[in-house]
């Protein structure tokens, strides 16, 4: 088991969530994975996307149904400054994660959370947990609490 995973599970239990982290021998990096392991819709996926806030040079992290395309420009108006693509050196030096198993919680710098307001439909949703091979499964509403994240309309 990675630290990464360690960290997460250590944060879920701070926040008070009670969620078992599944590890796969299946790749779970992209959401269609993911789904296709844990045997669910693709869009309960809640998949993590890190953005760069240009100005200011924030980590913005995007949870997102794993169907949806997040469109930029919203995005932008959202957080109030342009928006530019992470690399992988920004989103692991921002979150302590590699890009396919950035989890929504237990990162190791400041994010600013935005969840896509599309997740709340689900009664359960499946989010990364530090590895690109581990997740595990909370509510719309543990998301919201756990992250402090704000819900928004963020799909093109």
């Amino acid at each position: 088991m990675s630290s990464s995973v360690d960290r997460v599970r250590a944060a879920l239990v701070a926040a008070g969530c009670r969620a078992d982290i599944k590890e796969f021998d299946a790749s779970t990096r992209t959401s269609a994975d993911a789904a296709a392991a844990i045997g669910c819709a693709q869009a309960q996926i809640a998949k993590s996307l890190v953005f760069r806030a240009t100005a200011s040079n924030r980590a913005i992290l995007v949870i997102a149904s794993g169907t949806n395309r997040v469109d930029e420009k919203k995005l932008a108006v959202l957080v109030g400054e342009k928006i530019g693509k992470a690399d992988a050196d920004f989103v692991r030096s921002e979150t302590g994660f590699a890009i396919g198993g950035v989890a929504p919680l237990g990162t190791v710098g400041p994010v600013q959370v935005l969840i896509d307001a599309d997740l709340l439909q689900y009664a359960e949703i499946w989010a990364a947990a530090g590895a690109p091979n581990a997740v595990f499964r909370l509510t719309p509403a543990d998301l919201a609490r756990v992250t402090q994240g704000q819900v928004v309309e963020v799909k093109v």
